[in-house]
């Protein structure tokens, strides 16, 4: 059996839930827990909305094993996707909003815009590969990068590494790194990761250390600096 082709736009429940699927599970199932807690719904709610996404050929959906997504789901998953990042460069690059304020304003708009809309902005902000988190955006065939970068407590000592992305819900936290600089695009230097507490010790390319609580470590994720920072 083949999977439907999406022909025609969703409600945006039906593109919350998509996206969240695809952020949960990527290739595989996100559990009905997972996704509840992601949109603050019920456990019901989502078994529901399973079912409907099935009947509209967007998930696989297994009693007791979740959901995970059809072509035609990734689909409509990665057009989302592409919308919310360029909404949140365009308004992080041109409106003045910081890193803590894209993300929500992005998930207002992105059920208000055309995919029209969203390709002009993507010409007016020049095709950006990544959005404001070092996150990758998706091409407008539905392509996206391969993910390669790790958490920093990964990193080796003794490496140059470069900040791709920032994965952290707590604002105080985002405040923090943005303050000290540690932000996607930072070269670094590994300095030290220890084992006993997992601290991480960095040098920035201004010659400031930066000492990071594994907590804090393992929000910042680095690709390994090739041919220097």
């Amino acid at each position: 059996m083949t999977d439907s082709v999406v022909s025609k736009p969703f409600s945006s429940s039906v593109g919350d839930y998509v996206k969240a699927i695809w952020d949960l599970g990527g290739t595989g199932a996100a559990s009905t827990k997972e996704v509840a807690e992601r949109l603050s719904v019920s456990p019901a709610s989502v078994s529901n909305m399973f079912v409907r996404l099935q009947e509209m050929g967007l998930v696989r959906h297994e009693r007791y094993h979740g959901a995970s997504l059809t072509d035609s789901g990734r689909v409509e998953a990665l057009r989302l996707v592409r919308r919310h990042r360029l909404i949140e460069t365009f308004l992080l690059e041109h409106l003045g909003y910081n890193r803590q304020e894209v993300h929500e304003e992005a998930e207002r708009l992105e059920h208000a815009v055309s995919d029209g809309f969203t390709e002009r902005l993507a010409e007016f902000l020049g095709h950006p590969e990544y959005d404001p988190h070092g996150e990758p955006i998706p091409a407008t065939d539905g392509t996206l990068e391969v993910e390669n970068s790790v958490p920093l407590t990964e990193a080796r000592a003794g490496t140059r590494v470069r900040i791709s992305k920032v994965r952290n819900d707590d604002a105080p936290i985002l405040d923090h790194l943005e303050d000290s600089g540690l932000v996607p695009g930072r070269p670094l230097s590994v300095l030290q990761v220890r084992e006993l507490d997992g601290v991480v010790i960095v040098e920035d390319e201004d010659g400031k250390t930066h000492a990071l609580g594994e907590p804090l470590a393992r929000s910042v994720f680095v690709r390994e600096a090739l041919g220097g920072a």
